[in-house]
């Protein structure tokens, strides 16, 4: 079986740069980094701060078993007293993924984990903004072989951006659909 990359770099790149009409490989887009994002909210409103600093623990090594690669913990950069939000405290975790990683998590992605959440029938289109980047939301973060359901004490969903190259919509959908993403 071919690896992504191996297959992007082997078969999408002429199959692209013939169809965009492009000289250069260099020209075809391609895909710049991988976003996984997620954010506290509900799960500390409420909880005492050790409470809190283990459902973020918690969150945080599960995003690390996903990514494969140590998740960040984000904080507020400003108050906002309705959300009950203080500058400085702690609201999520994000990991960015570049290079090998990031196809091996594309692979994971397209092969087990989409395929396994519940309710999945494609990915819409729409999801796809101006610049050709794909944001699309994993309900369960179970949907993933790393995490096993029995030992998880919380289910959390979480944020998947693909940042790619293309200049447009249409370019970046061809070149996700190329990759295999099963985008309706």
């Amino acid at each position: 079986m071919m690896r992504l990359k191996e297959k992007y770099q082997k078969e999408i790149v002429p199959q692209l740069m013939k169809e965009f009409g492009c000289r250069s490989n260099m020209a075809v887009p391609r895909i710049d980094k991988i976003v996984l994002n997620t954010g506290f909210g509900r799960q500390v409103v409420g909880k005492t701060g050790e409470e809190q600093k283990k459902i973020q623990e918690a969150v945080i090594n599960d995003l690390t078993l996903i990514a494969g690669q140590r998740a960040v913990l984000t904080r507020a950069k400003k108050a906002i007293a309705s959300f009950k939000t203080r500058k400085g405290m702690p609201i999520g975790a994000c990991v960015t993924l570049r290079g090998q990683k990031m196809y091996d998590f594309l692979e994971r992605l397209i092969h087990m984990a989409l395929p396994r959440s519940r309710d999945f029938q494609g990915i819409e289109s729409q999801a796809v903004d101006g610049q050709g980047n794909l944001t699309l939301a994993i309900k369960e973060h179970i949907a993933f072989p790393e995490i096993s359901p029995e030992k998880t004490k919380m289910l959390f969903s979480f944020e998947v951006t693909i940042v790619t190259t293309a200049k447009d919509r249409g370019k970046g959908l061809k070149l996700l659909k190329s990759l295999g993403l099963p985008i309706k």
